[in-house]
């Protein structure tokens, strides 16, 4: 058994004090910020993280609770005043939008929790720069660099953004999800 096992372990009852510090110190800094190196590098190394040029750590902050949308105060306004935002997108698939849309020349390879505290949810992601030739030679991390994994991340293709579509199961034990709801919807099934 190596260190990975223990680490993964430590992770499971992690030390509430020391993460509490560091969550209120990173409530004080930007809401995606580049990490030197993982918080949990066994969780990272799992998702497919390699400490080699072209590969990234994001740390993401979200804001927690319903998707609302602000009532107006002002201008135009809907006759019921609705305000609930029925987002079909977990928080984690939020986040890595929004660390795809910062690092544009990158690709959201994947993500996992790091913590939360009352208000916010802590995610890092793990970005792939398709055009490094590190990356283009290597047989794990390659397939990013093909052109329909562009944009992969606003695709729903990314582990985060298949959960959110039902994509986890097959497609005989829900076939209602494939390819989509919308286009199984259109055919009239």
């Amino acid at each position: 058994m190596g260190i990975t096992k223990y680490i993964r372990d430590a992770w499971k009852k992690p030390d509430m004090k020391l993460l509490r510090e560091r969550m209120i110190e990173w409530r004080k800094g930007e809401s995606i910020v580049r990490v030197d190196h993982p918080l949990r590098i066994d969780r990272a190394r799992s998702l497919g993280y390699k400490a080699k040029q072209g590969v990234i750590v994001v740390r993401v902050r979200l804001l927690r609770g319903g998707h609302k949308r602000i009532r107006p105060n002002k201008a135009r306004r809907s006759k019921r005043l609705h305000n609930r935002k029925n987002l079909r997108m977990n928080y984690k698939e939020i986040a890595e939008q929004r660390a795809g849309r910062k690092y544009k020349n990158m690709e959201v390879l994947n993500s996992y929790y790091i913590g939360k505290d009352g208000v916010n949810m802590f995610y890092e992601i793990i970005l792939v720069d398709r055009e490094a030739p590190q990356i283009k030679s290597d047989k794990e991390l390659s397939f990013v660099t093909k052109s329909a994994n562009t944009g992969r991340v606003f695709k729903g293709l990314t582990s985060a953004g298949k959960k959110a579509r039902g994509h986890r199961n097959s497609k005989d034990k829900s076939p209602k999800v494939y390819p989509s709801l919308r286009a199984n919807g259109r055919r009239g099934n």
